[in-house]
């Protein structure tokens, strides 16, 4: 069997996080299993659905390098093929029309509310002849559910779900206009499309036993169902967007790595053992619905924080560049020329370091490229200026001035001695140094920073300080 699963999101907003992770847990499964992974947007809700809303879920999926096989399905071009199958019901006897007035769906709907139950539909038109059905009222097209018995999910995460049948009412197939309810489009699409396996979040679960009962009734084969743990704040609370219950453009805009976000999520509900860094080829390796646990994930930012740090300390050096330098040109007012972008690069080994998102990056590397200014505006950097900081600085600058071999080594070597002569800890003069280069009172190692910048720059930086 070819595992065949499938993402399917509704565009009526953007890709929230609980829909990634979806994706990454679909995408995951076809790709352990050398199967396909299908995209299909279920833009059947004409009035919600947005042209805006389905770019942004492509451009959210293509940033996390989820990609699709085959083109994109889209559930609306398919109503025709939905309605044909709710006829071959009607013909097996299997659906009937139901001729309910609004007055009598509203009085089930009255009792049942004083009654303390959940609405369900009597099934009064289950058996009726339709030359009975009144003038003027258009009928909606309703399943032939079983009455006894129990529906049973066999569910990959959840294990065997049962509920009673007498649950379960007729549920409606095709509205009074003609148009399909979403439990029939899923089932449809998902069959036509050859879907092995649903995996999806288990607020799904409680369609799955009318799903189940669809399937049975058009003699088709039920896929294998895996319902996933929701995504709860730190606090245990439903995920909001102040827990992170944003879209994934937003995390892209916060400066966080596509892959550092799919290993984040990847760990939201799913684990191998103790590992917590894990790549996207060995996720691929490792991934089976098995590992998925049954309890809400919780969203934790500073996690997230930290494994971005990490794979911003991996990423290549020209890479980052290229990611952090519309952020840097935006900080600047201008655009980074070839020599600034040179030095960008040359620098982006300190850089990385401390940067746990690129938003972090761009901001402790605009120096390089934007030469700081006397006053400067961080107030603990100028501080560091004061007093005999100037004088220092200038017995620095003279010092190193001279220095034939210009490597960081050679000149923290320089810096060192002059320090020891006058009685003083190293940190006494490079910090004055790092203030006057970098503009801030923190920076990658300074002399590493004087190396990348060069001779000349070092010093014009140094005459400027000094006046």
């Amino acid at each position: 069997m070819t595992v065949i699963t499938r993402f399917a999101p509704s565009p009526t907003g953007f890709l929230h996080i609980g829909g990634a992770r979806t994706a990454l847990f679909n995408w995951l499964f076809a790709r352990h299993h050398g199967g396909q992974y299908l995209l299909r947007i279920e833009d059947t809700d004409r009035e919600r659905s947005t042209p805006e809303a389905i770019t942004a879920i492509i451009e959210g999926l293509r940033w996390l390098e989820l990609d699709w096989d085959g083109e994109v399905i889209y559930q609306s071009e398919r109503l025709p093929r939905h309605a044909e199958v709710v006829q071959t019901l009607l013909d097996a006897g299997r659906a009937y029309r139901c001729y309910c007035t609004s007055e009598e769906l509203t009085e089930m709907r009255e009792n049942a509310r004083a009654e303390g139950r959940p609405m369900r539909y009597d099934g009064r038109w289950r058996d009726r002849d339709p030359s009975e059905a009144p003038a003027g009222v258009p009928p909606v097209i309703r399943l032939k559910a079983p009455q006894d018995g129990e529906t049973i999910i066999h569910d990959a995460v959840q294990g065997d779900v049962r509920i009673g049948n007498e649950q379960l009412d007729d549920m409606v197939l095709l509205r009074s206009d003609g148009t399909p309810v979403y439990m029939l489009s899923v089932v449809v699409d998902d069959h036509d499309m050859g879907i092995t396996h649903v995996i999806r979040g288990v607020d799904h679960l409680t369609n799955a036993a009318r799903q189940m009962q669809l399937y049975q009734s058009l003699d088709w084969a039920v896929p294998q169902f895996a319902h996933v743990p929701l995504i709860h704040g730190p606090d245990g609370a439903k995920l909001s967007k102040r827990h992170g219950a944003l879209g994934v453009e937003a995390y892209r805009e916060m400066g966080y790595l596509p892959e550092a976000l799919r290993n984040y999520l990847l760990r939201l509900g799913w684990s191998h053992g103790d590992e917590e860094i894990i790549s996207t080829m060995q996720a691929t390796e490792w991934f089976e619905l098995s590992e998925i646990g049954r309890s809400a994930a919780r969203f934790d930012f500073a996690k997230l924080e930290n494994l971005n740090g990490h794979y911003m300390r991996e990423a290549a050096n020209d890479r980052l560049v290229g990611l952090a330098l519309p952020r840097i040109e935006a900080l600047i007012g201008r655009a980074v020329d070839e020599d600034g972008r040179a030095l960008l690069t040359a620098g982006m080994d300190g850089l990385k370091q401390r940067a746990k998102t690129l938003v972090e990056l761009a901001e402790s590397a605009v120096f390089y490229v934007s030469r700081p200014n006397f006053p400067l505006a961080n107030e603990k950097a100028a501080k560091l200026l004061a007093g005999d900081g100037v004088a220092l600085l200038g017995a620095a600058a003279e010092r190193i001035s001279g220095i034939a071999d210009w490597r960081a080594p050679q000149l923290e070597e320089a810096v060192r001695v002059l320090a020891e002569e006058r009685g003083l800890g190293l940190g006494k003069l490079a910090q004055p140094l790092r203030a006057a280069i970098a503009g801030s009172n923190v920076s990658p190692g300074i002399f590493d920073v004087m190396e990348v910048l060069g001779r000349e720059e070092t010093m014009t930086r140094l005459r400027a300080v000094r006046g």
